[in-house]
């Protein structure tokens, strides 16, 4: 892996604050009223996670599609075909209530950071691209995590 450009790199970071600002009103009751009577309670807590993750989730199948069109042959059909999968994934899986929804996004964030290991594995994302990945994959994880288990 290689280091992360600081465009990317800062890009990347300030789309994680919803997760992060998410965990922290679920941590301190407080915030939460505050951020719930400032901007409306869609924006504190686990319901900004979840609205906000199946944007990102699904976003990221049309960052894999961008990075299936690199390939060739079978290996370009095999990267179409996982590109679709985290959107799908949003589409049936989240919507059963906030436990539920922000378990499936844990879920879909982890598997999309596996598509991210193959893609750069098979040389079709920029060296740096895992290393952004795996600091971001594991902030969300994180904050997803602080509304499931906690």
């Amino acid at each position: 892996m290689s280091r992360i450009p600081a465009a990317p790199l800062a890009l990347g970071l300030a789309g994680v604050i919803p997760f992060v600002w998410g965990a922290v009103t679920l941590l301190w009751p407080a915030l939460a009223d505050w951020g719930a009577s400032t901007f409306g309670s869609r924006f504190v807590g686990p319901y900004i996670q979840l609205f906000y993750g199946t944007v990102i989730l699904s976003f990221m199948s049309g960052v894999l599609w961008g990075f299936a069109t690199r390939a060739s042959g079978t290996r370009a059909a095999t990267c179409y075909t996982l590109s679709v999968i985290p959107a799908l994934w949003t589409f049936f899986m989240v919507g059963g209530g906030p436990v539920s929804s922000a378990t499936n996004l844990f879920f879909g964030f982890a598997g999309v950071l596996l598509l991210d290991i193959a893609f750069w594995q098979w040389g079709l994302t920029p060296r740096w691209w895992l290393s952004l990945r795996v600091l971001l994959s594991g902030i969300v994880l994180i904050c997803l995590g602080v509304g499931i288990f906690l």
